[in-house]
């Protein structure tokens, strides 16, 4: 039986992978639900800090039982978290989180908002947070989500009168929240925002809180719960065939690159918020309780309510085109209102329904997924009404140039229409990730265009408007572009369409280090954006270094192939650090860009661009050994790293681990969540000691403390301990001790330039065995004594390190690839 349900809940998630890129078709059962959306007029806007920080479960109630339109605002886009499926990181897993997010709110039925802020990592402290993010800054997103999406009512994530007890972003967000509450009513807070937009006050101000947050069922059944609100979000969907709890499992489960995948949950759960501001509720089980939500909220809204709450009560779930007429009507109604907020709104979704009761299909596909500015590109339309409704095609608009083509083709009942218009690419910008367009810093990302802060992704940058008469009624539909082709072993497959460079270039490398004071090659990678492109290629470099030859011709025929180009680099006599820089120019314009893809099944592709550029630094590093084995955990980019300073490293697959197949390594390393994320892996422990045992070297990295048994030789306990700021003092500990010294002597100034932290869950308590080599602690907390431990077993050496090198490696920080080098080179003097 379980087996079954795992099954059952496993092809839902593949379903919904399948579909993700594909424009939605809505069922009549869907249809129903949007009329019924289209009749409550009431918003609730959850606040959090990261994309997994979301309650699912609530969200898919408020947005499916109470039809709230429903949004959840990340003051973040994830970009400080891990990766499980790929190796994307930093700005580029910001990428997928994203579009993560986007699809667990297209299952869930909310929408999804951002701040400009980054995810630098773990925080402490609400005070570090926010003097990273800039507060005013960040404040200031938030009042601008308030006041464009209007919220009646606001539910926080956390707790934001318990500083320091968790995550420094997640009571930042809490805190955030509660002071834009007051501040978006305020005319005279962020005045340069209602140019754009108006003041808003939202009715009331929750948090979201549970017994968690109370150390222990028992003592919530004690809490005194006079200012809660209570739901039972189990509840059970006919139309969809799902509970509030499938669908919000299945939401979840969209976290993929976080883990996140799980089976569905049904049945009776309670939610509970406490009240924090605004006008308590009178009805405790109703969260909008006392605030209007029917049509009659607005003027001249209750002769649209008289026909909507007509159509929603007499629904024809067979022939739903036959509500047509009241919906135009409706419609036109809608486009007379003077409240512009709802206005807006609700034209929005009552076209959905119009579409979707006409089985309207409209469709303008490229052929190929970009094209560059001012180019030429062919679009073939496909229009088509799949309802007895009389309805006629006027013209199509290019926007957002405004272009329009008379058309005037008659619509017959499921006679479909085809044709072709070719095109001009008027956009200047490029439509990759808006946010990455700028440089950022540490803690923000930098956006100009106040109209874009708060979006979810860039808007598409080509659009086509389809211009009809329906009924004798006037009404335009807009939708994207779009690349759509099949293949063999996957069907029917959807791409957004992107304008991108004409050229763009990649360094093969991001980091480069130099070992010795000798050239390297240096590898570019010119990739073409349209047919029969050429020019020079060149690399800009640090003073001090040389570059030959000083630029490189390069000429490709055909979109999207490349062409490999090197050139030979030399660095300075003494350790340095700079940029390296590709630079493509075509007659005279130089493009300075990197095309980053990124393509999953559960998310659409995304075209990202990037400063093509790459790190180099010369550092005098002595290392032992040359072959190490690396069996990788959740993933990360150490293999490579360690390849960069000469080192042969073989990838283990787990399940070939013996004792004969170790022996051949100089040293053996096992990845950040090893014990976490490869279950095999304990039974393979036993040839891991015994590899120590007869002489070998081998280097844990960090694992989370919960439920996981590393089997160390000794004992060794696991904490959350960790030491967040990147630039904390380190003290050396065992200053005569092998591992600081040989092959590179190992000082204060080798943990200079670290980044985003200096690493997590160490070891609270260990035996006497290990050694602890480095202490190291954030401002106002007891010394950490445990980020790197050896103790001798048998012949070899055990190491456990919760030091984060799998951020300081790929980032080229000079000490801690020494101190990784001494670490496989331990007692090799001998």
């Amino acid at each position: 039986m379980r087996k079954q349900l795992y099954v059952s809940c496993f092809f839902l998630l593949i379903s919904l992978s399948i579909t993700a890129q594909k424009p939605s078709k809505l069922t009549t059962n869907q249809i129903y639900e949007k009329v019924q959306k289209l009749n409550f007029l009431g918003t609730a806007l959850y606040i959090a800090a990261h994309p997994d920080d979301e309650n699912t479960r609530l969200i898919a109630y408020l947005a499916n039982n109470v039809k709230a339109r429903t949004a959840y605002l990340s003051l973040t886009r994830g970009d400080g978290g891990q990766n499980l499926i790929g190796s994307e990181m930093r700005e580029l897993l910001g990428v997928i989180r994203t579009q993560e997010l986007l699809a667990a709110r297209g299952v869930d039925g909310g929408k999804q908002l951002f701040s400009r802020a980054n995810d630098f990592g773990y925080s402490k402290h609400p005070d570090e947070t926010l003097e990273i993010w800039q507060k005013d800054k960040v404040l200031a997103d938030v009042v601008w989500a308030i006041r464009n999406f209007k919220p009646d009512v606001i539910i926080n994530r956390f707790n934001h009168k318990t500083p320091g007890t968790t995550h420094g972003h997640h009571t930042s967000s809490a805190m955030l929240s509660v002071e834009a509450f007051d501040l978006a009513g305020d005319k005279t807070k962020y005045p340069e925002q209602l140019k754009l937009t108006d003041v808003w006050k939202p009715n009331r101000l929750f948090y979201n809180t549970s017994w968690w947050f109370y150390g222990s069922r028992e003592n919530f059944e004690k809490a005194d719960k006079s200012k809660m609100l209570s739901f039972d979000v189990g509840v059970y969907y006919p139309l969809k065939g799902l509970s509030n709890n499938e669908v919000a499992s299945m939401a979840r489960s969209q976290h993929l690159c976080q883990g996140f995948g799980t089976l569905t949950t049904r049945g009776s759960q309670t939610e509970y918020v406490e009240f924090l501001k605004g006008d308590f509720p009178k009805d405790k089980e109703d969260i909008f309780s006392g605030i209007n939500t029917t049509w009659n909220r607005i003027v001249d809204g209750g002769e649209i309510g008289d026909i909507l709450y007509d159509v929603e009560k007499n629904f024809d779930f067979v022939n739903p085109s036959k509500h047509l007429p009241a919906l135009l009507k409706a419609y036109q109604k809608i486009q007379n209102l003077e409240d512009k907020h709802w206005k807006e709104i609700k034209l929005k979704e009552i076209k959905t329904i119009i579409e979707a009761c006409a089985g309207l299909y409209l469709e303008a596909s490229a052929n190929s997924n970009s094209a560059v500015p001012n180019a030429s590109i062919e679009l073939n339309f496909e229009v088509l009404n799949r309802s007895t409704v009389s309805m006629e095609l006027e013209a199509i608009k290019i926007l957002p140039e405004g272009k329009g083509l008379q058309k005037n083709i008659d619509l017959s009942t499921n006679k479909k229409s085809t044709f072709k218009e070719v095109i001009t690419i008027k956009n200047k910008e490029f439509s990759a990730p808006y946010w990455l367009n700028q440089p950022w810093d540490l803690g923000m990302y930098t956006v100009e265009n106040q109209e874009l802060i708060g979006k979810p992704e860039t808007p598409r940058p080509i659009e086509i408007q389809y211009d009809l008469m329906i009924n004798n009624v006037k009404i335009s539909f807009t939708k994207p572009i779009v690349y759509r082709y099949s293949q063999r072993d996957k069907g029917e497959i959807y791409e957004p369409f992107e304008v991108l460079p004409k050229v763009t270039t990649q360094l093969k490398d991001k980091v480069l280090l130099f070992a010795e004071n000798k050239p390297q090659k240096v590898s570019v990678i010119v990739r073409s954006g349209e047919k029969n492109v050429s020019g020079k290629t060149s690399l800009i470099v640090p003073n001090g270094w040389n570059v030959s030859p000083k630029e490189i011709d390069f000429s490709i025929a055909q979109k999207n192939d490349i062409q490999v180009v090197d050139f030979m680099v030399s660095p300075t006599d003494k350790e340095s650090e700079g940029k390296l820089k590709a630079i493509a120019v075509i007659d005279g314009k130089e493009y300075t860009q990197e095309l980053v893809e990124i393509n999953y099944n559960h998310i659409p592709k995304q075209s990202v661009l990037l400063s093509s550029e790459a790190k180099v630094v010369r550092l005098n590093i002595k290392k032992e050994g040359k072959l190490i084995g690396y069996i990788q955990g959740s993933g990360d980019a150490v293999p490579e790293s360690l390849r960069q300073i000469g080192y042969e490293v073989k990838e283990l697959d787990i399940n070939t681990i013996n004792a004969k197949n170790l022996n051949q390594f100089d040293a053996v390393v096992i990845g950040i969540r090893a014990y976490n994320t490869k279950k095999a892996l304990q039974f393979k422990q036993k040839y891991i000691l015994e590899y120590v045992k007869n002489g070998g070297n081998v280097i844990v990295q960090y694992n989370t403390n919960r439920r996981v048994d590393i089997k160390a030789p000794f004992e060794l306990t696991l904490s959350r301990d960790r030491v967040t700021d990147e630039n904390a003092t380190v003290r050396i500990l065992a200053k005569e001790h092998s591992l600081l010294n040989y092959p590179n002597k190992i000082s204060e100034s080798d943990f200079n330039g670290w980044v985003q932290e200096r690493g997590l869950y160490f070891p609270n308590k260990w035996s006497k065995e290990y050694t602890p080599i480095l202490a190291m602690n954030d401002k106002n907390e007891s010394s950490k004594e445990g980020s790197l431990l050896i103790a001798k077993y048998g012949k070899g050496n055990y190491i456990y390190t919760g030091i984060s090198f799998f951020r300081e490696l790929p980032a080229g920080v000079s000490g801690a690839y020494k101190l990784f080098a001494n670490m496989l080179s331990v007692e090799k003097e001998k």
